[in-house]
């Protein structure tokens, strides 16, 4: 693997892993740690404070991932596109990123229309309770589903790539090479 390879990898890896890892511990962290504030006026703010503390930093990471992703697929390109059986994979890593890509989009369109209902009284970040006005309780379920989302979205980018990877060794370990030996013997004979 080059230094290149190496490089792409580690922007893929570390970006992937942030994007996963941040948005899990904003839904239980930051949206736990505001639900449990006394001030039930108070919660939505401070999650959205939380958030938006974060979305410099996810944006970092998704930037990060997409850089390694698009240069190792383009590194990669003739064994996608060849016989070696990672081209479904790919394919389908390409598709779960647009999607995890417009689900944290709009999540973040929700965090916004959510950081300007501050004041109303919440039971927490994604809870409504019967006090919290129809349109910001609309806002809050369908943002409980998407930060929902964006775990599990980038959660099977990570088992896609590790089903990648395993068809890539698959390509090139000693079943690949024996193969390579014996159409190399066969045309010596």
């Amino acid at each position: 693997m080059s230094e290149r390879d190496i490089a792409l990898r580690s922007l893929h890896d570390i970006g992937l892993a942030s994007w996963f890892g941040g948005s899990l511990a904003g839904v239980v962290a930051v949206n736990g740690a505001a639900g449990d504030l006394p001030d039930e006026r108070q919660r939505l703010r401070v999650a959205c404070a939380g958030w938006a503390r974060w979305a410099p930093v996810n944006v970092a990471a998704i930037v990060a991932y997409l850089a390694g992703a698009t240069g190792l697929l383009l590194a990669d390109k003739d064994r996608v596109l060849g016989k070696e059986r990672t081209g479904a994979t790919a394919v389908a890593k390409v598709a779960l990123t647009g999607v995890a890509l417009g689900v944290t989009a709009y999540s973040g369109v929700l965090g916004r229309k959510l950081g300007q209902a501050e004041g109303v009284p919440v039971d927490g970040a994604t809870d409504p309770n019967p006090d919290t006005p129809p349109d910001v309780a609309s806002t809050q379920r369908q943002m409980a589903v998407c930060q929902w989302m964006v775990p599990a979205l980038t959660g099977g980018l990570i088992v896609l790539d590790a089903v990648h990877e395993q068809k890539r060794r698959q390509n090139r370990g000693l079943p690949a090479i024996l193969a390579k030996l014996a159409r190399t013997r066969h045309r010596g004979n």
